[in-house]
Order: structure tokens, then sequence, then C-alpha cells
């Protein structure tokens, strides 16, 4: 009900911006007071990693990266690319169904990071590219029961409301912005703790300004629940 040891397992994408798991906790200290302390996250990431390049056997045995008892909850990033073609696609969803025993066996469960769509200016923007995404992460969700964290969709429906609030780096179109991460680690804290982030007091020391943080906690919220709830019914 209220995981205390999490890892995250991914690449780029969580260590950008302070890292997520910075901001996740931000969100749960905030949200949650006295449990600050008891919180113990690890992120392991190699950049332009996919999945399979990490070591799961390692990385989650109990005592190995600094927490002594197993990790409740590993959430899993793929690489951003891994849904836009076949081969990689089978790859990422072969290795989930390679690591969820492992997590499992330590007494964890599996969540995944559904990753953002490209935005421009990056080259390989495309219109399919998010449903490809979405199929990916919550096919093999389904199929092993996993977490699923629709970040790609919260992004999504943020652009939807307001095209003006940039979430990806502008440079690449690729990597999170501050704004991004932000979103990111309130989807994060949606799913994994089933709290509403709606005037949650984190807003990363001032830098997340007040009237941009509701709007990102709003959008966490209901991409989350609207998530839960197809996931339920189906």
């Amino acid at each position: 009900d209220f995981p205390q040891r999490i890892l995250f397992i991914g690449n780029s994408y969580y260590y950008y911006n302070n890292s997520l798991h910075t901001h996740v906790r931000g969100f749960v200290e905030a949200g949650s007071a006295g449990q600050d302390r008891k919180l113990q996250y690890k992120s392991a990431t190699i950049g332009g990693a996919t999945l399979d390049h990490h070591p799961i056997e390692w990385l989650t045995e109990p005592g190995r990266i600094g927490v002594k008892d197993a990790f409740e909850i590993v959430v899993l990033a793929g690489n951003s690319a891994d849904a836009l073609r076949e081969s990689s696609r089978q790859k990422f969803v072969e290795t989930v169904r390679r690591f969820d025993p492992v997590i499992r066996a330590r007494g964890g469960r599996t969540a995944l990071y559904m990753t953002p769509a490209y935005a421009p200016p990056h080259r390989q923007v495309a219109a399919d590219n998010l449903s490809k995404i979405a199929d990916m992460y919550s096919s093999v969700a389904r199929e092993v029961g996993a977490v699923l964290i629709p970040v790609g969709l919260a992004f999504e429906a943020s652009y939807q409301r307001r095209p003006d609030l940039r979430l990806h780096d502008e440079y690449d179109g690729s990597h999170p912005s501050l704004a991004g991460t932000y979103l990111a680690a309130a989807v994060v804290y949606a799913a994994l703790y089933g709290a509403n982030p709606v005037g949650n007091a984190y807003r990363y020391h001032g830098k997340i300004a007040p009237e941009v943080a509701l709007h990102l906690q709003e959008v966490a919220q209901q991409v989350v629940q609207h998530s839960s709830t197809r996931s339920a019914s189906n």
C-alpha cells in the first residue's frame, strides 16, 4: 500500500533534471508526513540503453546496491525507440517477460514506465508513435500483471490542453524538460501510491510555478485514473 523500497531501472529519461526518483520522493514527502525517512529509492540508469542492458539479477539482489531488504517495486523503462520497430519491440517484451519472474522471486512487483513520444525537432516524430508506445507497454503490462505508469499518455494529454507548456527538451525533442520530469513524477506517484497529486505542495524548491504545478498534477491524476479504470474493465 505504501512502497518504501523502489528501484528505477532505465536510461537518460530518468536522470535528466536531477533524476526522476528525486521528484517522486518530493511528492511522497509532501503528501505523506512522517514517511520520508523510510523511503529507499535507487536509480540504475545507462544512457541510450535498452532494457536488456541491465543485470536484473544483480541489481535486485537484497543488499547488493545498498538496500538491505528486497525492493517492493521495480520500475522498468525501455529505450525511447523500442516500440517503433518490430524487432526492438519484441526484444523489449521478451526482456520484461524475463525480468518479471526475477523481480517476483525477490518478493517485488514489476511496474512499466511508458515513455513519451518524440516531439519536434526530433527527426523521428510521427503521428502514430504514441499509439505504438502505448500498445507495447499496456499489452505486456497486462500479460505479466505489471503496474502501468502511463507517462507517455500524460505528456500527450498535457500538450492537448496546454500546447505552450514545453515538456520536452527544446533542443532534441526527446528528453524531458523540468516540467516534463515533474509531470512524470506526478504520474509515478499517482500510479504507485494510489495517491491524488492534485494540491500536493511539492514544486521542486519553487522552480515549478503554482499554476503549472496544478495543471500537471491534474493531468497526472486524470490520466492515471482513466488508465486504471480501463485496466480494471479489461
